[in-house]
C-alpha cells in the first residue's frame, strides 16, 4: 500500500506502534526513506514535535504525523522531560537512558512519574492549522527492569493498575492505556468522519 502518511521518526518500536494505533493510515518513517532528523530545539514538547513535523512534511511532500514525548519524574525536577531520549548522553541507547533514571533516583522516596505525548499532523509544510492532541500516563518508576517489551523507559514504568511495568504488558493493553494511545484517540476524536485521504486533501 502506498504511504499516505509519514510518521517523523526514526524509531522502528514507534512506528510499530503507531500503526497498531492508526489501522486506517498506511505509514512510512521518516528512518525508511532516509529523512535527516531535525535538531530538537524546542523547550517543549509541543515545539519539538512541531520542528519534527515540518521537516518531515518538507521533506517528503506527505502529510506528516509527529510525536513527542517523554517521561516526567517530579522528585527531579520534571527530568528527563523533553531530554527524554537523549538523559544519558546524544548517543545514548534505551539502557543507557533508564539506567541512568534509575541511579538519579537511588536516594528518592518518592518515584512517581507520568509518560507525555503530544502528536501534531500536518497536511503539509507550511499547514497554518495543525491537528494538535495530547495525552498523560501516570505510574512509578520501579527500582529495577522488568520485562521484555515495548521500548524506552518501559521495563521499568510501574503500572499500578495491571500491576506489571509497560514493558510486560501486551501490545494491546498497552495501547489502550498509554501516553500515545490516549493522545491517538484524541486525535481520532478531531477526524472523526473523516477518513485520511479526505483530511488529506484540504490543503
Amino acid at each position: 500500500m502506498t504511504p499516505n502518511l509519514l510518521l517523523a521518526t526514526h524509531n522502528e518500536g514507534k512506528l510499530r506502534e503507531f500503526a497498531r494505533l492508526l489501522p486506517d493510515f498506511s505509514l512510512t518513517s521518516a528512518g525508511a526513506l532516509g529523512l535527516s532528523a531535525p535538531e530538537e530545539t524546542g523547550q517543549t514538547f509541543l515545539e519539538n514535535a512541531l520542528l519534527k513535523a515540518r521537516a518531515g512534511a518538507a521533506a517528503s511532500n506527505l502529510p506528516t504525523l509527529a510525536d513527542d514525548s517523554g517521561l516526567f519524574v517530579p522528585a527531579l525536577g520534571g527530568a528527563p522531560g523533553v531530554r527524554s531520549a537523549r538523559y544519558a548522553g546524544p548517543d545514548a541507547t534505551d539502557e543507557d537512558n533508564w539506567q541512568a533514571l534509575l541511579k538519579a533516583l537511588e536516594a528518592q522516596t518518592d518515584r512517581r512519574a507520568a509518560f507525555y505525548c503530544v502528536l501534531v499532523l500536518l497536511r503539509h509544510a507550511g499547514d497554518p492549522c495543525p491537528l494538535i492532541a495530547e495525552g498523560r500516563w501516570p505510574g512509578e518508576i520501579t527500582e529495577a527492569p522488568a520485562g521484555d517489551g515495548g521500548f524506552g523507559y518501559d521495563p521499568i514504568f510501574w503500572v499500578p493498575e495491571q500491576g506489571c511495568t509497560a514493558a510486560n504488558l501486551s501490545a494491546a493493553a498497552k495501547a489502550a492505556q498509554s501516553h500515545r494511545g490516549r493522545a491517538v484517540a484524541a486525535l481520532k476524536a478531531r477526524l472523526a468522519g473523516e477518513t485520511p485521504e479526505a483530511w488529506a486533501r484540504q490543503r
